[in-house]
């Protein structure tokens, strides 16, 4: 049924790499935009900023903390000739690559599907109709929830994405939470609400950690190609990159910072990912896994973001026979 639904798009060709961005929107004042160069020079005001970008774009469900792909991912594009889907797959394993994610090649089974369309609307409607425990597992705190689902239906942005996670035991690597039909005994008859609850064994308690960690299990992109205007494949790769990646906020005001988020204000001043989007992906993946609470997992990022810029620039530096600092 799948595969049925998505012969209805249309097989549609994306502008050349090196074609011209035309814009449709408003473009952001640069003079408000937050630059790292800019920041750099102030520890404090770096800290600040890191914190800030994670505040605005980070986008977990309910109480969890941020969830991220455990281990590695496989990227899977419908509805485009197989020479651009093969330069989309090949640029978001890249990214992927280079924060330590281990990067499958089809024919694995897609962990991110792009799908390109004409008609974003009509084929979102029918995709969600189709396969709605897709969507929504019916596991707590597995997604954003109905209201969000809604927004993803109905948006009118010319990229949408809806993503997938699971609280998940890391010791055995199985569900933390209940998935419909699930059972540990024989089930037979009413049953109690021990027979239906996942077992987990918890091998300490702390303050700060837990032993369960937030798992990406599947992304869906969604690209209206009729609105990409000038955009190129290379730009839209580092935007799928970077909301397929982390759960992005789909309706963050990015406009303060240097962002490949901000791709569709300003396709002309986006060249792809920025210093922004590459420590914040490498920040999400170097912080713990098991920080007990969505804030303290916030600093934790934001402290890696910061990190890792200071390394980048100092490394920069070097190379250019500075002192680093």
């Amino acid at each position: 049924m799948l595969a049925a639904l998505m012969m209805t798009a249309v097989l549609s060709a994306l502008p050349p790499q090196d074609g011209q961005a035309a814009g449709t929107r408003t473009p952001p004042d640069p003079a408000a935009a937050v630059r790292l160069e800019d920041v750099v020079v102030d520890a404090r005001r770096l800290e600040d900023a890191a914190r800030e970008f994670v505040d605005e774009v980070a986008n977990p469900v309910g109480r969890r903390g941020l969830a991220r792909w455990h281990r590695g991912v496989c990227v899977g594009v419908a509805n485009l000739r197989p020479e651009l889907a093969q330069q989309l797959i090949d640029r978001v394993s890249d990214v992927a690559r280079g924060i330590g994610l281990t990067s499958h090649e089809p024919p694995c089974h897609p962990s991110i599907l792009i799908m390109a369309t004409s008609d974003a609307d009509a084929f979102t409607e029918r995709f969600i109709a189709m396969r709605p425990a897709l969507f929504q597992p019916g596991g707590s705190g597995m997604n954003q929830g109905p209201a969000a689902l809604e927004r993803f239906r109905s948006s009118d942005q010319v990229v949408r994405w809806w993503s997938v996670s699971q609280p998940t035991d890391s010791d055995t690597g199985v569900s933390a939470v209940r998935m419909p039909g699930q059972c540990n005994l024989n089930c037979i008859g009413a049953g109690s609400a021990v027979q239906y609850a996942p077992n987990t064994a918890v091998r300490g308690t702390a303050r700060l950690s837990s032993q369960y960690r937030q798992d990406l299990k599947r992304t869906f992109v969604i690209v209206d190609v009729d609105r990409l205007g000038g955009v190129t494949l290379t730009q839209l790769a580092d935007y799928i990159a970077m909301v397929a990646l982390a759960q992005i906020d789909p309706d963050a005001d990015t406009s303060r910072f240097e962002t490949v988020l901000n791709l569709f204000d300003d396709p002309a001043g986006v060249q792809g990912l920025s210093g922004w989007d590459q420590a914040y992906l490498e920040g999400l993946y170097g912080a713990s896994w098991y920080r007990i609470s969505q804030n303290s997992q916030v600093h934790a990022v934001s402290d890696n973001i910061a990190r890792e810029y200071r390394q980048d620039r100092a490394a920069e530096d070097r190379d250019e026979g500075g002192d680093g600092r």
